[in-house]
């Protein structure tokens, strides 16, 4: 029985990047606010993560780069020294905290409205899906055929070609399973049979998507063809070597692919 896969959790955060001042890098602001809250360095670059030896470095960079000195060592004395921010130190600091804030407020504005555009959030839904499966198919649920135990769930693809997928009721439930809903189907190329015969519908597989060879890659123990379908997408098909040879596949020919309903994974991309 194929596995389902839901798409709840996927972030809404589409835009995101990391503020850098020009001759600041994240790793300096770090130990400067390191710095100002344990009063060491030797603590500091334990907290960054750094060697001791590191740490120095890049205050050295720091101080030697601005106008005027933004870390201060003290050395010996009854309290043992220790090391602080100037106040140029700290005023760089709340002018990093200010933009910091402001830059995060930019981001926002952008996911807000990038959230309001169903038509811009499925192309990055679809973009950000991470799978190991090598196929990927993208389509909108069209028919849901519930039965007593298991449930058929037809997907139409963009070259209006169907999928049927086979999911338990559980997961039909899940998933929040719906006709309309846009759905992602996950195939295992090694699930894939490819055919050349004229009637796909003498074989006991579900699916038979027709599509033409487009590359075939082997070497001695496999071989992948890569097929595309109709509607632009790409089925990718492991086979034998013995296989590419009794079939004589070659770059144009016209094949079917083909899969049983339990192959495909499938997951139901979420409406925010």
């Amino acid at each position: 029985m194929a596995d389902s896969l839901n798409h709840n959790n996927i972030s809404t955060a589409w835009v995101d990047g990391e503020l850098r001042l020009v001759g600041l890098d994240s790793r300096m602001i770090g130990l400067l606010t390191a710095i100002d809250q344990s009063g060491s360095i030797n603590q500091a670059a334990k907290q960054m993560g750094l060697s001791y030896k590191g740490a120095w470095q890049i205050i050295e960079r720091a101080n030697n780069g601005a106008p005027k000195t933004l870390v201060s060592t003290a050395t010996g004395g009854s309290k043992g020294g220790g090391t602080c921010l100037t106040e140029a130190g700290r005023s760089l600091l709340a002018l990093f905290t200010r933009l910091e804030q402001q830059h995060r407020q930019f981001f926002e504005q952008l996911n807000r409205g990038l959230a309001g555009d169903p038509d811009t959030v499925l192309l990055l839904q679809r973009l950000v899906v991470k799978t190991s499966a090598r196929n990927q198919l993208f389509g909108s649920i069209v028919a849901v055929q519930a039965g007593a135990v298991n449930a058929e769930v037809s997907v139409k693809l963009k070259g209006g070609e169907q999928v049927i997928a086979n999911v338990t009721l559980a997961s039909l439930s899940d998933l929040g399973v719906q006709v309309g809903a846009d759905a992602v189907l996950l195939i295992n190329s090694a699930d894939i049979t490819l055919t050349i015969d004229s009637d796909p519908n003498r074989f006991s597989a579900r699916n038979h998507l027709s599509g033409n060879v487009i590359r075939v890659q082997q070497d001695e123990v496999n071989a992948e063809v890569i097929v595309l379908l109709p509607g632009g997408e790409t089925l990718v098909a492991m086979v034998t070597p013995q296989s590419v040879q009794s079939l004589a596949l070659m770059p144009g020919m016209a094949v079917w692919a083909m899969f049983k309903s339990n192959a495909p994974v499938l997951g139901v991309m979420s409406s925010l």
